[in-house]
């Protein structure tokens, strides 16, 4: 059973992502000032009081304008609200009464869900209350007057909510959890894909770029793991990118790479690779997650027999230090092959964190040398190596000895590369060689000696 679910609501710019920071002791919900920044919802966890309770965050609702974005942010709190045992109702303590905030209060008292009242901007103990009182006329009971930024009467404010939520038996599966982040320049279909794996609007979808601002954190079960599955915003060039939220929400997308277990690389079949996929691949590897590519909106690509193998071809050749990620062609829209993900993503997962013995890596690496000697130098010198080892996992990692690190040439690094992984697998997942030579380890002993020379004396 999940924990109960405090809906935090308001009308724009009253300060409930501020607020949503300061319950939740984070910095994931994107603040500035400017009206609108949060769309989606999304969710983090909260303790206070000895319970446990997620809190989750809205865009700002107004029911007199149509707005673009605004009957789909009033969707999304709707869909907020059935979930959740307590809404948090959030108003403007410096600014009063509105009109939009009785709409809204009007609005929570058809829902089937309780409400408290937040006066929030209320910095003064001794103004607070006063600046509350007003809210009285509300009908929603009792508001209390807090400072979303300074902290103050925060604590009264959780001690009300905590005592509101049931208590509940959590009973937590024992599933692992795989955070698996969906990746991609703006307008590939994201969102659209996060949709479609959920089997409900999780994300607000439109044509214009930039629609997803925060990372949509979401946890569905499949393949007997618990994905989380982290919905991103759409990643521009740098020199395209004004400081605001959509600077703040890729800044998130990077974040959510490097805490991810595996990628999603989104592309969009008509454009096909362009360099902002390139470099996004290219920030997979050197975070050195596991990745699945998938090249979207399938159905709108003319087809005949060997369309996919061509396009496959042609799409490897730009991403060619990826050629360890399995490529598959899917529709957000159709649902095309959508449900085959974690599938790919649980294989990669397990590759990632695979670990093979020393024995084993010293056979593949023999084998190699067997049908391809290091290289030697004009001067006559060869390289020599002695063995290997996995040192760690996530990504899979190997120590090889060598006498010389420096007459090993990139294309011979990539043969032994290409050679462990034909003969340990490792699909859809990169893994990193370091080489060591025999200056460098005799240096490490004379270090190791002195150390301990010094401790003995």
């Amino acid at each position: 059973m999940a924990h109960p679910i405090v809906a935090i609501i308001g009308r724009p710019n009253v300060g409930k992502s501020t607020l949503v920071n300061r319950l939740c002791s984070s910095r994931e919900a994107i603040v500035h000032d400017q009206p609108g920044v949060t769309r989606d919802r999304t969710y983090q966890d909260a303790f206070w009081g000895g319970k446990d309770f997620q809190v989750v965050d809205t865009g700002g609702l107004v029911f007199d304008d149509e707005s673009e974005f605004l009957p789909e942010i009033r969707e999304q709190a709707k869909i907020a609200l059935s979930e959740a045992s307590l809404a948090l109702f959030i108003v403007d303590g410096q600014l009063g009464l509105t009109c939009a905030d009785e709409a809204i209060a009007e609005w929570l008292r058809g829902c089937d869900c309780k409400a408290v009242v937040a006066v929030n901007k209320c910095e003064s103990p001794e103004q607070g209350l006063s600046m509350a009182s007003e809210f009285w006329k509300l009908g929603l009971g009792e508001p209390y007057p807090i400072s979303a930024i300074h902290g103050v009467g925060t604590g009264d404010l959780l001690d009300q909510v905590v005592s509101l939520l049931p208590s509940l038996d959590l009973k937590k599966d024992n599933l692992e959890t795989i955070q698996l982040a969906i990746i991609g320049r703006p307008n590939v279909g994201k969102s659209s894909l996060l949709n479609a794996i959920c089997g409900k609007p999780r994300a607000i979808v439109s044509p214009k770029r930039g629609t997803t601002r925060d990372t949509i954190d979401t946890l569905i079960r499949r393949e007997n793991y618990l994905w989380k599955l982290i919905d991103t915003a759409g990643i521009r060039r740098r020199r395209s990118v004004n400081y605001g939220p959509e600077y703040f929400g890729i800044n998130r997308s990077f974040k959510a790479i490097e805490r991810s277990d595996v990628c999603l690389l989104v592309i969009d079949a008509l454009d096909g690779v362009t360099e902002q996929d390139q470099r996004l691949a290219g920030r997979i590897e050197e975070e050195g997650r596991a990745c699945i590519i998938l090249v979207n909106k399938w159905d709108l690509v003319e087809k005949d027999t060997y369309t996919m193998t061509q396009m496959e071809k042609e799409l490897r050749s730009k991403l060619f230090f990826l050629d360890w990620a399995e490529m598959v062609f899917v529709s957000a829209l159709t649902g095309q092959r959508v449900n085959s993900v974690f599938g790919f993503a649980t294989l990669a997962v397990d590759q990632h964190r695979k670990r093979v013995t020393t024995s084993v890596v010293n056979e593949v690496l023999i084998d190699a040398l067997g049908w391809r000697s290091p290289p030697t130098t004009r001067g006559g010198k060869q390289g020599r190596l002695y063995y290997g080892t996995q040192v760690s996992i996530s990504p899979p990692s190997f120590t090889l000895f060598v006498n010389d690190p420096k007459l090993f040439g990139e294309s011979y690094r990539r043969y032994l590369e290409r050679q462990l992984r034909e003969g340990l697998g490792f699909e859809g997942t990169p893994i990193k060689l370091f080489w060591r030579g025999k200056k460098q380890r005799d240096a490490e002993k004379e270090i190791a000696r002195q150390q301990e020379r010094a401790i003995k004396s």
